[in-house]
């Protein structure tokens, strides 16, 4: 795949950029350029490769969920500076 000037013009327009008629060269040979390296690796042959989901065999381990008692409303909020309704009052941040 090659793009075109006009195609870099465009990727700039959407993304609010003024680029010089040099920068606009030099993007261009980088994306064709990256485009080129792409289709490299579309030729490889990846039929006896195994897809996978994770490039490493680690599992994220967790533990059982188990159910136990947990504290009281009043005992959460004991040590709490301020509070309203039963629940945390915060400084207003914005």
């Amino acid at each position: 795949m090659q793009i075109t000037i006009q195609d870099i013009e465009q990727i700039a327009l959407t993304a609010q950029l003024e680029l010089t008629a040099e920068e606009k060269e030099r993007q261009l040979e980088k994306f064709n350029k990256l485009f080129q390296d792409v289709e490299v690796l579309a030729q490889v042959d990846t039929s006896e490769i195994e897809p996978l989901a994770h490039v490493q065999s680690i599992k994220n381990v967790l533990r059982e969920d188990l159910l136990q008692e947990s504290l009281s409303q009043e005992k959460v909020l004991q040590n709490a500076p301020d509070q309203e309704e039963g629940m945390f009052k915060v400084p207003k941040i914005i």
